[in-house]
C-alpha cells in the first residue's frame, strides 16, 4: 500500500512544542495552529499582546502540511460572477486584495528569511474544451489591463513549450504566481510565533466558548481559559466545539501523489518551465514539480468522506496518464489528503460573531489566503486599520441540511466527473 503521510513530513514532520501550563488569562486566545493561527498570534504577540494558541492535533497538522504548496490566493467565482453576487466595488476590491495578497506572502519570507524554497515560477491553466481556451484568453487580457499582472494566452500549438502535453486545448500562464515547501513554511511560522512569545499548546482542544463579563470563557482539554478576544482558524477542520461556524464551512478531502524521482531528460520534457498548474475542468486537478524538480505531484479532490479507500489513489493515477500518457505506471511514493472548506460565497472569508472573529473559508487556496486572513483578524483585535478587508462583508451563510458531515459530496463528485467525462469526448 502507498504511504498516507505527506511527502512534506519527509523533510518537515510536524513538531509538538513542549507542553506548557495552560493560562487562566490571557489577551487573546487563538484556536487552530495552521498558517490562520500562526500569522494571527504572531502579530498580536509582536504588538504586545499576551497570546495562547490551542491546536487538537500537533500544530500544522491539518491542511497547513498537507496542501500543494502552490501560492496562488485564487478566487473561484470569476470577475463577472463576484459582480452579480457582491457588485462591482467589492468585486474589484477583492481582486485587489488577492494580488496584494500574493505579493504580501512572498516579502514576508522574504523579510522574515523563512528557508521553504519559494520561487515565483508561474502559474499554466490548461483549456479543458476549446471553448475554455478563448475564456482563458480574455482573463489573461483582463488581469494583465486590469491588475497589471503579467499574463498572457498560449495556443495549443505553443503548449509543449510550457507543458510536455497534448491533452489541453491550450491555456494561459500568469507570472505571479510561485511554489514552495508548504511544511518549511509553517515550521518557519511556528518558530517566529513561539520566539515572539505566543504560548502554543500542541494536541489541546478546545471544547467551547461562553460569552463573560468583558471577554470569553474557553473550555480546552487542560483547563479553562479567560480571554478578552478569541479567533478562530480552524477551517476545514472546524469541530463541534463551534457548531455555528460547521454548518458553514464544507470539509472536503483534496489527496496528492508524488511520483517516484524521475530523470531529469523527463522532468525537462514533461515540465520544461517548471511552474505550477491547473486546469479548467469542473473536476480540476492541481499539479507541480516537487521543489528539487525531481518528480511530480498531482492533486485533485478525493471524493470520500470516511476511511482510507484506494480507488481515489488510482483515480489521480489514471487522470496523470491522461495528461502525461508516458507516466502511466509510474511508481507512486505517496498519496495523502487534507480538508479544504467550502463555503457557499467560494471566496475566503474574515468575519466576526458576537465578538469573536473568524478567518476561514479559503476553497482550497490557503497556502495565501490563511497567512493573510489571519493576519487581518489580528489586527481587527488591535483596532488597527490594516485589518479592513474586501472579504469581512457578513458570516457565509449556512448549507441546508448539513451539521458537520457532507453526506452529499460522494453524489457531486459523481455528477461532475461525468459531466468531465462527457464534455472531453465531445472535443476529442
Amino acid at each position: 500500500m502507498v504511504p498516507t503521510t505527506p511527502f512534506w513530513w519527509e523533510d518537515a514532520p510536524p513538531l509538538s512544542p513542549p507542553q506548557m501550563a495552560v493560562q487562566a488569562r490571557c489577551d487573546v486566545v487563538i484556536v487552530g495552529a495552521g498558517y490562520t493561527g500562526l500569522s494571527a498570534g504572531l502579530t498580536l504577540a509582536r504588538a504586545g499582546r499576551q497570546v495562547q494558541i490551542f491546536d487538537r492535533q500537533r500544530p500544522g497538522e491539518g491542511a497547513s502540511t498537507r496542501n500543494g504548496g502552490i501560492a496562488s490566493g485564487n478566487l473561484r467565482p470569476g470577475y463577472r460572477q463576484m459582480v452579480r453576487r457582491f457588485g462591482a466595488a467589492r468585486a474589484n476590491a477583492i481582486q485587489a486584495e488577492a494580488k496584494a495578497a500574493r505579493e504580501d506572502l512572498a516579502e514576508f519570507i522574504r523579510r522574515e528569511a523563512i528557508d521553504c524554497e519559494f520561487r515565483l515560477t508561474g502559474r499554466f491553466t490548461g483549456a479543458a474544451k476549446p471553448g475554455d481556451y478563448e475564456r482563458l484568453a480574455r482573463e489573461a487580457d483582463f488581469i494583465r489591463k486590469t491588475l497589471g499582472i503579467e499574463a498572457h494566452a498560449v495556443p495549443r500549438s505553443e503548449q509543449r513549450a510550457v507543458l510536455g502535453t497534448e491533452f489541453y486545448h491550450g491555456g494561459m500562464v500568469r507570472n505571479d504566481i510561485g511554489g514552495l515547501h508548504p511544511a518549511k513554511l509553517h515550521r518557519g511560522m511556528l518558530a517566529l510565533a513561539e520566539k515572539a512569545g505566543a504560548i502554543i499548546h500542541s494536541e489541546t482542544a478546545v471544547h467551547g466558548f461562553a460569552p463573560m463579563q468583558g471577554g470569553f470563557d474557553v473550555e480546552t482539554a487542560r483547563g479553562r481559559v479567560h480571554a478578552d478576544h478569541v479567533i478562530v482558524g480552524t477551517n476545514g477542520y472546524t469541530d463541534g466545539a463551534d457548531p455555528w461556524l460547521r454548518r458553514r464551512l464544507v470539509p472536503v478531502r483534496s489527496r496528492i501523489i508524488a511520483t517516484a524521482p524521475l530523470s531529469n531528460n523527463l522532468m525537462s520534457e514533461l515540465m520544461p518551465k517548471g511552474v505550477m498548474c491547473s486546469e479548467t475542468r469542473k473536476l480540476h486537478y492541481y499539479y507541480r514539480p516537487s521543489p528539487d524538480g525531481a518528480r511530480i505531484l498531482f492533486g485533485g479532490r478525493d471524493g470520500t468522506i470516511a476511511g482510507e479507500a484506494t480507488w481515489p489513489t488510482d483515480s489521480l493515477r489514471r487522470a496523470l496518464a491522461d495528461i502525461f500518457p508516458v507516466l502511466d505506471g509510474v511508481d507512486i511514493t505517496h498519496s495523502w489528503y487534507g480538508y479544504v472548506a467550502m463555503n457557499r460565497d467560494m471566496i475566503p472569508r474574515v468575519f466576526s460573531r458576537h465578538g469573536m472573529r473568524y478567518a476561514a473559508g479559503y476553497c482550497g487556496s490557503g497556502v495565501v489566503w490563511a497567512r493573510w486572513a489571519g493576519q487581518k483578524a489580528a489586527w481587527q483585535v488591535l483596532g488597527d486599520e490594516r485589518g479592513l478587508s474586501a472579504l469581512d462583508f457578513r458570516p457565509p451563510p449556512t448549507i441546508p441540511l448539513f451539521n458537520g458531515k457532507p453526506w452529499f459530496l460522494p453524489a457531486v463528485y459523481a455528477w461532475m466527473t461525468l459531466q468531465d467525462r462527457l464534455g472531453h469526448r465531445r472535443h476529442r
